[in-house]
Formats: C-alpha cells, structure tokens, sequence
C-alpha cells in the first residue's frame, strides 16, 4: 500500500504542477508564477510529507515530489501527442539532468567524507 500511496502522491503533484501552474504564470505573469509554486507545491508537500502520502524509508534513497513532477512533465507530452516523438525528442535533456544529479551526488558524498573528517580531527585536537 506504500507504493500505491506515493506513487498517487507523486501523480496528484505531478498532474498540478503540469496543468495549473502553466496557466497561473501565462495568466498572471511572474507572480501567478509564484502564487502557483506556493499553493500547488505547498499543499502537495503538506498531503506527501507531513501527512505522510509519499513513502520515503529511512534506510533508502530520499525520492520527493520532484521526480513525480518530472516523470509527468516528460511523459504528458507522449500521451497528448500520442506518439513517442516527443520523449525521444527530450533524450538529450534527460541525459544532461541525469549527468548532473550524478555529479551532485558525488560531491554530496564528498562534501559528507569531508565533514566527517574535520569532526574526527576536531575530536583528536
């Protein structure tokens, strides 16, 4: 049930962020722009993570609301097209975005190593 709920969550946000906060921005500018990301992304974090919809287990890899709304935003095309065009199309982003969270995650775990070495060296002093 774990997955069914984080997956409904991931969608819910996903199927917001795509079809409402385009239309906030084009009608109101950059401040319906920012009153969307307020009440969408908000409320969405509310009912995902404070209520406790999307599953996030201590022990794995915290995967939030953004992966969902990313997922959405590539795969709503495709459906509306109704050919897979446009997800071939979006390869090259999708492969730039996944190079960079793979150079985040490396220089979070260096970032990490690095702290836990000067903590270790604060103990010794």
């Amino acid at each position: 049930m774990k997955n069914i709920r984080t997956m409904i969550g991931g969608s819910i946000a996903g199927i917001f962020v795509m079809s409402v906060w385009g239309k906030f921005a084009e009608s109101y500018g950059i401040a319906g722009g920012w009153v969307a990301a307020l009440i969408i992304i908000g409320t969405m974090w509310f009912l995902n993570h404070h209520i406790g919809i999307l599953h996030n287990p201590e022990e794995g890899a915290w995967v939030d609301m953004a992966l969902a709304i990313g997922v959405c935003g590539t795969l709503r095309p495709v459906f509306s097209a109704g050919s897979i065009t446009p997800l071939i199309e979006s390869i090259p982003t999708l492969v730039i975005v996944i190079l960079g969270g793979i150079a985040g995650g490396i220089m979070a775990a260096i970032i990490q190593k690095d702290i836990e070495k000067e903590k270790q060296e604060g103990k010794k002093a």
